[in-house]
């Protein structure tokens, strides 16, 4: 297949009309939509890593989660992370899609997957157009128990807790920091929220917002603490 032809597939199957109005994804870089696709690296971020794996791969298509130009770009020099990148990709002919919030929103995607890693029944949409996931444990556990599952499911190095003190039952999940939905959760009948921000990949420079006291929050892969919390 060609480029052109995996970008008509990939929006034919992941429609655009998912994506949050705030968000930039689909085809980010395309120097040769005639290309023959012969190998595809899939990354959750194109990071400059991954672009030099992909010079060296032979790759010529990159997939990704996160996007790899999300705010407007006024030029493309080497003096930044993503102009060095899109030059890289577009002098090696490397084309680069990323599918994120659509990806999120999508029937059997990121967040029904983490519903159903986390063994959630009764799984029903919440949340700002409806992107995030809302159901219920086999049995209630402490916030504790329930933390630990979520590390060693999710195989992250930390998870981070602020608890309501009460049993979990209800989950929310939302492959994100979750910050624009803790309400909603609320709302939705959630006595507990994980997420996967983005911004665990480097220390923040402030922490998430905190949670209502009636809704325990567990933030996983973090490295910064929000107070009162454990790690796990």
């Amino acid at each position: 297949m060609k480029v052109k032809e995996y970008d008509r597939f990939f929006g034919e199957k992941i429609s655009r009309e998912l994506s949050m109005s705030w968000d930039n994804d689909g085809l980010m870089c395309c120097p040769d939509p005639e290309r023959e696709v012969r190998r595809v690296l899939a990354v959750l971020d194109i990071t400059e890593e991954a672009v030099d794996e992909a010079i060296r791969g032979g790759y010529d298509l990159i997939l990704s989660h996160h996007p790899l130009v999300f705010r407007g770009i006024k030029s493309l020099t080497d003096r930044d992370g993503v102009g060095r990148k899109l030059l890289k990709l577009v002098q090696n002919g490397i084309s680069a899609m990323s599918f994120h919030t659509r990806l999120d929103a999508l029937a059997g995607g990121v967040n029904d997957l983490l519903a159903a890693s986390l063994g959630l029944a009764e799984v029903t949409p919440f949340g700002t157009e409806q992107i995030g996931r809302i159901g219920t444990l086999p049995s209630a556990v402490s916030p504790e128990e329930f933390a630990h599952m979520v590390k060693a499911t999710l195989n992250a190095p930390t998870v981070l807790l602020s608890s309501a003190g009460k049993r979990v039952s209800r989950v929310a999940v939302l492959g994100g920091s979750g910050r624009d939905d803790l309400f909603a959760a609320i709302a939705a009948g959630a006595d507990t929220f994980p997420s996967v921000p983005r911004a665990t990949v480097k220390p923040m420079t402030r922490p998430p917002l905190r949670p209502p006291s009636r809704l325990s929050r567990l933030w996983a892969a973090a490295r910064y603490t929000p107070l009162p919390a454990i790690t796990v």
